[in-house]
């Protein structure tokens, strides 16, 4: 194979790879962000929004606002809707916070009044996906078996696409 097919393959091996990206950004709020509901019927519009998706690890929330802020508390802190030591704090107008671990979060408005009138989310992150187990873990298994299994779906479709490519330029 010539040098240019070369760099053309792993180029286009690596462009492949971008396209495959497991995590998914959220922007909370939609188009208006993260604001006051306008009326006590949405009170729950964030709780809402959140049971209508599926949040992984990894995944970002994108908060969007201008004069106000965004904490991360504990359940308790967000039931009274306040909290003196938040375990994450930002009020620079564009929030990205990665969702690092399986389990609850908590979000708050940090400016008074405004978790009252709903401006508050809890998020459920799923637990990963795990492969099921066998009977027997001690079992001896074929490497080239095991090496198989762990290749993922998008890691060989992107060697695949990738050669395809390289075949046709």
């Amino acid at each position: 194979m010539e040098p240019s097919k070369v760099v053309l393959f792993f180029f286009l091996l690596s462009s492949f790879q971008v396209l495959f990206v497991t995590c998914t950004k959220f922007e909370v709020g939609g188009k208006n962000g993260w604001e006051i509901p306008k009326s006590k019927n949405d009170q729950q519009m964030y709780n809402q929004w959140a049971s209508n998706n599926r949040f992984k690890v990894d995944d970002t929330l994108h908060f969007n606002y201008t004069k106000d802020s965004v904490l991360v508390v504990t359940k308790d802190e967000y039931e009274k809707c306040h909290s003196a030591h938040p375990i994450f704090f930002s009020n620079n107008g564009v929030t990205v916070f990665t969702l690092d671990r399986p389990g609850l979060f908590y979000f708050i408005s940090g400016v008074s009044g405004h978790c009252e009138r709903g401006q508050k989310m809890i998020i459920k992150v799923l637990e990963p996906a795990s492969p099921p187990q066998s009977a027997d873990q001690n079992e001896q298994k074929n490497d080239a078996a095991v090496a198989m299994a762990t290749i993922s779906s998008a890691t060989l479709m992107s060697c695949i696409m990738s050669f395809v490519g390289v075949l046709f330029f």
